[in-house]
């Protein structure tokens, strides 16, 4: 991508509105555009950190297991009303409306309903078990105050998975398994340290719950963790039993704020009872099938990100989810940089190459405040020694390459 024909610029100013990092980083640098409260646009370089975090979210769904599909955001009224999720006293989030012959419709804010329905044309027997499904779907929630950016909208994107299986060993084992999978997305994403599987209530879903949180002062929540022991306690369930139960005592836990950022959810056989999602078992009995539910939220998870990677200047995005790899500045427009960038990009290395005309603090600014993890400098200086110069954004320190040695190995080992 040619910075001069990125469509979107750089902002010094947003509306004070705007009050929390993340949307704050994101707007200025180009990611993100405020449709209205509680909903974004997410333009050229939002969408690729977008895709990005979908990706690894994609590869380690697939590594257990899961099956990609889509599913509808419109949702019918009597699919609800069979949980009695439908109810507003019940699920106070919804979106609803009519379709002009009056039916009444929702705007998908989960999915276990509509895709337990669904799977009354495919589970019928043990043989066609377990199924694990998984979607990246656009949610809808009345949220009462929409705020922290992206990390709480009333629009938002998020990846959720059923797991629908034979019995209560199945669906551990597969549960098991998740726990493992969503600990892997978010050491790929540069969250591994921070994050912690923590004991929680279900609310809508279930009773108890795992909750996947972040450390981060931008978050909502409370937990309570002793990282020795890996133990992590939502402030909403922190009781004498639940200390019990986890083996561990209330001066041995250390407060601190997060961000939600994913969570698991076991249904059991309840909610395919009460919607009639049955299958024949090996010895002819007929039993309802075992639910779980999982999500991640894909653009909370990227506002977390950035909540938790940026200093004064601007972003430092992890190199995983980068929208690209390298920042090529060119300060001299010389045909060099051209080749340069012509040469990097036929490597297979993501490359935005700012060809713009303009001064050099003004660029460096730029590329400070956009984040990608390597910046590369052509200039008079450099081109008489046949080199560049190269930093990567999270450290200060800078350093003289010749062009020879620039090679796409160079830069992986640079990145690694």
């Amino acid at each position: 991508m040619r910075q001069s024909q990125l469509f979107t610029k750089t902002r010094k100013d947003i509306s004070a509105e705007e009050v929390s990092k993340n949307a704050q980083l994101l707007t200025r640098a180009g990611f993100i555009y405020k449709e209205m409260a509680g909903a974004y646009a997410y333009l050229p370089l939002g969408l690729r950190v977008i895709e990005k975090i979908k990706q690894v979210v994609r590869e380690e769904m697939e590594s257990v297991g899961g099956q990609e599909m889509l599913m509808t955001a419109l949702q019918r009224k009597e699919v609800w009303e069979t949980t009695n999720r439908w109810d507003d006293e019940v699920v106070d989030v919804w979106f609803k409306s009519e379709l002009k012959n009056g039916t009444e419709v929702g705007f998908g804010w989960s999915h276990e309903e509509p895709i337990t329905e669904m799977m009354k044309h495919y589970i019928h027997s043990y043989r066609d078990l377990p199924i694990f499904v998984y979607q990246f779907q656009t949610k809808l929630r009345n949220e009462l105050r929409a705020k922290s950016g992206i990390m709480r909208g009333r629009e938002f994107l998020m990846k959720d998975m059923y797991s629908y299986c034979i019995d209560e060993a199945q669906h551990q084992a597969f549960y098991a398994a998740t726990i493992e999978a969503y600990l892997r997305v978010f050491a790929r994403v540069g969250l591994k340290d921070q994050t912690f599987v923590t004991y929680a209530s279900g609310g809508a879903f279930t009773e108890f719950s795992h909750e996947f949180q972040t450390i981060t002062e931008a978050g909502e929540d409370k937990i309570f963790i002793n990282k020795e022991k890996n133990i992590a306690i939502n402030e909403e369930v922190l009781s004498e039993e639940t200390l019990k139960e986890l083996g561990v005592s209330r001066d041995e836990l250390t407060e601190v704020k997060t961000a939600e950022v994913g969570n698991i959810f076991n249904f059991g056989r309840k909610k395919c009872e009460e919607m009639g999602l049955n299958f024949v078992d090996s010895e002819g009995t007929s039993l309802p099938v075992f639910l779980g539910s999982y999500g991640i939220g894909i653009s909370r998870l990227m506002g977390t990100i950035v909540e938790v990677y940026h200093d004064e200047k601007g972003i430092i995005w992890p190199k995983e989810i980068a929208p690209f790899q390298v920042h090529l500045i060119s300060l001299n427009q010389d045909e060099r940089a051209e080749a340069l960038y012509t040469e990097l990009t036929a490597a297979g290395i993501e490359v935005l190459f700012d060809d713009r005309d303009m001064r050099a603090g003004a660029k460096f600014a730029d590329s400070d405040l956009i984040g990608l993890p390597l910046r590369i400098v052509m200039s008079n200086k450099t081109i008489e020694q046949d080199a560049v110069e190269i930093k990567l954004r999270a450290q200060d320190e800078c350093q003289l390459v010749l062009l020879k040695e620039l090679t796409k190995e160079k830069i992986e080992t640079l990145l690694s």
